[in-house]
């Protein structure tokens, strides 16, 4: 197989951003003037036998996006072994562009530079346009330890079972900095509603025991391989606050196909401190209810296969039931007495039964909507030369230093026979 690696990096103006659209809120942003981690994980891909392209998505503010850029260039340079090409807003316009062009639409909430689910949808796009036949995710916050990474990466995948029937997604598994890869314990009286780490540990441990290729309810977004056959046919859900690796595997399922986990298949996941746990909850508020809410919306639907939470035991069918409100208002309070950000953990009470309830009510149908144009987005802009030529030569010119990425984008504009003018104002000359 020929798989192409997508990592996204997230820069921020400064090391705290308060606020915000619960869909723009990361797990951890690095502030422009720091180095942060995606270094680490670079030297560490150096190893890796039989690694090829390599794509980092760069997300940030818009006031620094530019910047954010030139940083992560400024970085992967200092890796030359590496085929390393980095996507920033001005390659994300070349796409809206050709989109716009091919009468798709813009669908920048869809597949973009913000939110979780819109940046693994544009690492999709990008590489069904240059012709890779699968896909790895990993973070930015991570180390890959054996040179096999990649090789046990596409073991199976693209492959039949016993029974017939195709492996298109596959899933392995972190270390954590203590060395395992069980939550750290999460069994305290505040968290007598919420057993997410203990429910998960259940499910770690029998799958580990297993064979090597299990059907997994769970999924690690930074050690994730698709095949093109799933992500040419199903996108990432834009609409979840976080948690889009485990709504994938959701949306597998509702379409008829599911992903595996590989348990000799694994990396290390070394994430910095988490500046807001009560932010990070009230992401989590957001992320359930809209699941669930989600998922009982798929039930009405004909057309879909029906996901039970009890066929997703141990985790995460709990958090897909009924009274998953009630459970998120008296852990939000429980935590608000015991955890120091009192203040975020009260916020984030109020938003289970007012503005995070709305937003699953208001945004629960729309992936769907969606499904019926991203089988036909990726068939047409998959291998498109037009996009291909601009996208490469973008890189290149940025990669080799030539003025700001504003300017580099419009290089491999001009090279593709785009107007190179304002970004937003790009049009693809060929024939119609």
């Amino acid at each position: 197989m020929n798989p192409v690696i997508v990592i996204p990096t997230f820069v921020s103006a400064r090391r705290r951003k308060e606020g915000g659209s619960v869909l723009t809120t990361y797990d951890h942003a690095t502030p422009i003037s720091a180095p942060g981690e995606l270094p680490r994980l670079l030297h560490s891909l150096q190893k890796v036998r039989g690694l090829g392209q390599i794509v980092v998505l760069v997300v940030s503010e818009p006031s620094i996006e530019n910047q954010a850029a030139e940083k992560v260039q400024t970085q992967v340079s200092q890796y030359p072994s590496l085929n390393v090409a980095v996507v920033g807003a001005p390659e994300l316009g070349l796409i809206q562009q050709r989109m716009e062009q091919l009468g798709l639409g813009k669908l920048s909430k869809e597949i973009g530079l913000s939110g979780y689910g819109a940046i693994r949808n544009l690492g999709l796009v990008v590489a069904n346009t240059l012709g890779f036949d699968s896909v790895v995710f990993l973070d930015d916050d991570e180390v890959v330890d054996d040179a096999d990474f990649l090789q046990k990466a596409m073991y199976g995948l693209g492959k039949l079972t016993k029974k017939g029937i195709p492996i298109l997604a596959k899933t392995g598994y972190y270390f954590n900095s203590e060395g395992t890869y069980y939550s750290k314990s999460q069994d305290k009286w505040y968290n007598h509603f919420w057993q997410q780490g203990k429910a998960f540990n259940k499910m770690m441990s029998k799958i580990m025991h297993g064979p090597r290729l299990s059907r997994s309810n769970h999924v690690c977004g930074g050690c994730l391989a698709l095949h093109k056959e799933a992500f040419k046919r199903l996108s990432f859900d834009p609409w979840i606050a976080r948690g889009e690796d485990l709504d994938y595997m959701l949306d597998l399922r509702m379409y008829g196909s599911d992903i595996w986990l590989d348990n000799q298949w694994s990396l290390r996941h070394l994430p910095p401190e988490t500046e807001s746990e009560g932010t990070r909850f009230r992401q989590d508020i957001f992320r359930w209810l809209y699941e669930f809410r989600k998922m009982e919306y798929s039930r009405t639907q004909i057309d879909l296969l029906q996901v039970k939470p009890s066929s997703l035991e141990p985790y995460p069918g709990p958090f897909l039931e009924p009274g998953i409100t009630r459970r998120i208002r008296l852990t939000a309070f429980l935590r608000s007495l015991a955890r120091p950000d009192k203040k975020a953990y009260r916020k984030a009470a109020k938003a289970a039964t007012g503005e995070a309830t709305t937003y699953a009510q208001r945004n629960c149908s729309k992936y769907f909507e969606f499904q019926f144009v991203w089988p036909e987005l990726m068939a047409r802009m998959e291998n498109d030369q037009i996009l291909r030529t601009a996208l490469l030569k973008s890189a290149a010119q940025r990669q080799a230093g030539v003025d700001a990425p504003r300017q580099a984008a419009a290089a491999g504009a001009a090279s593709a026979g785009i107007d190179p003018g304002v970004t937003s104002e790009i049009r693809l000359n060929i024939a119609e």
